[in-house]
């Protein structure tokens, strides 16, 4: 009887898992760049004497759908979207190197130059931080180019470059803020092939519809295992009263 009350627990923790990710992936459809959050799930056998009988599951958020979202041209200076396999290089809050490709740029009042969820851009020598100037343009290679105030538009200066990486060859892992890092810490390198579109955003990769497909199903899922545990109640009970001494 207590096999089928883990097994049920198991495949209710499963799906609770299933559905948090479903759930994270739904709450960011709108969201700048998104990937959409893949959940797997692995057996965990509960070790003890010299029998291995019961097994649960642990489940956890091993990688992200990498396919392209879509593009749209939005005509603002400081928007970009990645081409291809490239992601831009942010520093995260703990001060490590992280990966996104979020492209809503914004300039803080001291110049900084952050993701819109507020990460430090980084460049060829660390954050980007640019000087007050008329205009600011951004090439496919990432380098950026300002006109300074009061200076001739048509002799733009360039101040900085955007670092740009790929993950071919290297494995890289999506956190729980959302960033890609490298797997084991590290770096990657500048990619010189990497481009991306000027005035330009791409958006999250996630098929609202069927993300709801999901979460329904995850649902159904709980309520069959909620199913399973009365009915290892029941048959408990009936056991019992099987054994009952007749008065």
């Amino acid at each position: 009887m207590d096999r089928l009350i883990y097994s049920s627990l198991a495949g209710m923790r499963g799906a609770m898992a299933r559905q948090t990710t479903t759930a994270s992936n739904l709450a960011n459809v709108n969201t700048t760049g998104f990937r959409g959050e893949i959940n797997a799930a692995e057996t965990l056998w509960l070790r003890g004497g010299k029998l291995e009988a019961r097994a649960t599951t642990s489940s956890e958020v091993t990688g992200a759908n990498m396919s392209a979202g879509p593009v749209s041209e939005t005509g603002r200076e400081l928007d970009i979207a990645m081409n291809g396999d490239a992601l831009l290089a942010v520093q995260a809050k703990d001060g490590s190197e992280g990966y996104t490709r979020r492209g809503d740029l914004q300039l803080t009042d001291s110049g900084l130059l952050t993701t819109g969820d507020g990460a430090p851009v980084l460049g060829e020598g660390g954050p980007v931080t640019l000087p007050r100037a008329d205009s600011i343009t951004i090439s496919q290679d990432g380098q950026i180019w300002i006109v300074p105030q009061g200076g001739d538009p048509k002799a733009p200066q360039a101040v900085e470059k955007l670092k740009l990486v790929t993950a071919a060859g290297s494995q890289v892992a999506k956190g729980l803020d959302g960033l890609f890092r490298v797997k084991g810490e590290g770096a990657l390198p500048s990619d010189p092939d990497a481009r991306l579109t000027p005035k330009s955003l791409e958006g999250s990769n996630v098929n609202a519809t069927q993300t709801l497909v999901d979460m329904i199903d995850a649902s159904r899922s709980w309520e069959a295992q909620v199913k399973m545990l009365t009915t290892a109640q029941d048959l408990d009970k009936s056991a019992a009263d099987l054994m009952r001494l007749p008065d």
